[in-house]
């Protein structure tokens, strides 16, 4: 019995992890329309959902989430179903696809402004302790603007964030986004190994990333496992409305020493501007903030499950005293 609140816990646990790994599929960050123009929203992935209604919400900066619909595909055509009280409902459609149904606004205004969200129900069975588990799972959302300004790619550039390992035998990557429209960006990253062979994406598990927005531009900071000795070029990628874009490295990066050789001055980056190395340094004090925070997160979350299996076995334990007595 003593096992029951951990195998809980567990269960628990494990639902949760599921629960954040599953993710309706919105392809489109952002879509730029013209007044009076015409345009339509993809979710993927719904054949997970059940049943096949998949619920829209739209989300305007200033105001909270409102659900405006749902989509189902119902005998091989979609249909589109309203009556939550949203003042634009009537001008959302649907529209048959291959492989579900998209939302449309068949002539959009200034108001339509805003970024749209898909979202649907799903039952999952765990055999642990035969929990079932009922839950929503939503699209990374699609920001629509309606305006005249023309669609600018980014303009993107990558290079060494850090001349030696800082953390842990670890190197890091600063790639910049800056002049585009929309300002929204999407990164990713490839390796190639200095003696040739093709470009391989660079695996999530294999390091972590920070991303900054600030006026103009977004950055990404990208730690990269040091622990293999072969030295990589790496290419940062960008996805964006206007195209995708990629950039190298103009400096080959190698993988760290186990030891910590002596700090090279910022005049070795002849490259980087003074500028960017005090933008460089902002970049690396926030990301240590960011990575104590998330050891101490780690470190309440520990101790709050280790407290509560104490309280739990200690109620069973009086239980157990009271019925000797």
């Amino acid at each position: 019995m003593l096992f029951l609140p951990a195998a809980a816990l567990c269960c628990l646990c494990s639902a949760l992890v599921t629960m954040a790994a599953e993710q309706l599929i919105q392809d489109d960050l952002t879509l730029t329309r013209r007044v009076g123009e015409s345009v339509s929203f993809s979710c993927g992935g719904t054949d997970q959902c059940d049943p096949r209604e998949v619920f829209w919400y739209q989300k305007k900066e200033t105001e909270k989430f409102r659900i405006f619909g749902y989509t189902v595909k119902r005998s091989g055509s979609c249909i589109f179903s309203k009556g939550y009280g949203h003042p634009q409902e009537n001008d959302f459609s649907v529209e048959d696809e291959q492989n579900g149904c998209e939302l449309k606004i068949e002539k959009v205004k200034l108001d339509h402004s805003a970024t749209y969200y898909c979202k649907c129900y799903k039952e999952d069975s765990h055999i642990c302790l035969t929990v079932r588990n009922s839950y929503f799972i939503f699209g990374s959302g699609t920001k629509l603007s309606v305006t005249d300004e023309q669609v600018v790619k980014p303009v993107v550039s990558v290079y060494p964030a850090a001349s030696r390992a800082h953390l842990e035998g670890n190197s890091s990557l600063l790639c910049v986004a800056s002049a585009m429209f929309p300002p929204l960006v999407q990164f990713s990253w490839k390796r190639q190994k200095k003696n040739g062979g093709e470009p391989e994406e660079l695996p999530t598990a294999e390091g972590e990333q920070l991303e900054l927005r600030e006026s103009g531009r977004t950055i990404a900071i990208r730690m990269v496992d040091g622990s293999d000795s072969d030295t990589y070029k790496y290419s940062c990628w960008v996805k964006h409305e206007g195209g995708t874009v990629e950039a190298q490295t103009q400096q080959e990066v190698p993988a760290p020493a186990a030891s910590c050789p002596p700090e090279r001055e910022p005049a070795d980056l002849p490259a980087l501007q003074p500028a960017d190395l005090s933008f460089q340094s902002q970049c690396r004090v926030k990301l240590l903030c960011l990575l104590y925070t998330v050891l101490i997160v780690k470190s309440l979350v520990y101790c709050c499950g280790l407290s509560l299996l104490m309280i739990l076995t200690n109620k069973g334990a009086s239980t157990n005293c009271t019925h000797a007595d």
